[in-house]
């Protein structure tokens, strides 16, 4: 009966099982974490391609309407476009510039461009470097920018 009395009993967690259960959740956290930031760079990548679009329909019934593009894209603002896209990173505009015969135009990202370099929609856009733009406000259409033209 002694040897019961003596006999205590052990509750709780060792030392190294709870280092180990830390390091597992710190591990699945940086899995977690590194997922979600390839997932915030692909959704604005999606934001500035949309953005894009939106403002080539808006630039092309502005020219269906006045038989040239605008010299600014403020001029779209309310009746072609509800407002002025901006980049989703809340500072950095979208670039435009038209031609001297505001016939043609250059839209494009920002310049930092897409954040997924290798997006594939970089390898349908335009690509112009020197397009000839009205007031030397041209701009580089290389990638990661993303740029149309009509």
């Amino acid at each position: 009966m002694n040897i019961i009395k003596n006999i205590k009993k052990e509750t709780g967690f060792t030392l190294i099982e709870l280092l180990v259960v830390i390091a597992i959740i710190g591990i699945l956290a940086t899995t977690v974490m590194t997922s979600l930031n390839l997932a915030r760079f692909k959704a604005r990548d999606v934001r500035r391609l949309s953005d894009i679009r939106q403002l080539q329909l808006a630039l092309q019934m502005y020219y269906d309407s006045f038989g040239h593009y605008p010299t600014n894209l403020d001029d779209l603002v309310p009746t072609y476009i509800a407002a002025k896209p901006i980049d989703p990173d809340g500072i950095n505009e979208y670039q435009y510039c038209i031609t001297l015969s505001s016939l043609n135009y250059h839209l494009g990202t920002s310049e930092i461009g897409l954040e997924m370099e290798d997006s594939s929609a970089l390898i349908g856009d335009a690509d112009i470097e020197n397009d000839g733009c009205m007031g030397g406000t041209s701009f580089s259409g290389e990638d990661p920018v993303y740029d149309v033209t009509p």
